[in-house]
């Protein structure tokens, strides 16, 4: 039996999509999606100035995502995804 850091039993595992998925975005340096976010919001900015609001809107909404993305690789990363099948292999 192996407890997470919740303290509950890890009865699942990532699937293939999710595990793909991670050691493919693992392979991008951390910042790039800090480099995305502040080019949204420098793209945002710049749209904004010239009067087209609702681009503007649309593209300063992306800045969120890409840091929520970059946290998330960040913790795949150090933690790892699946570690009870990690310690296992």
């Amino acid at each position: 039996m192996r407890a997470t850091l919740t303290g509950t039993k890890n009865d699942h595992t990532e699937g293939v999509v999710a595990r793909t998925i991670e050691e493919q975005t693992a392979k991008l340096p951390s910042d790039t999606f800090l480099w995305a976010s502040l080019g949204a919001i420098v793209t945002s900015l710049v749209l904004q100035t010239m009067g087209k609001k609702e681009e503007s809107l649309f593209v300063g909404q992306w800045a969120p995502t890409f840091l929520i993305l970059g946290l998330y690789n960040k913790i795949v990363k150090v933690l790892g995804s699946d570690s009870h099948d990690r310690a296992y292999r």
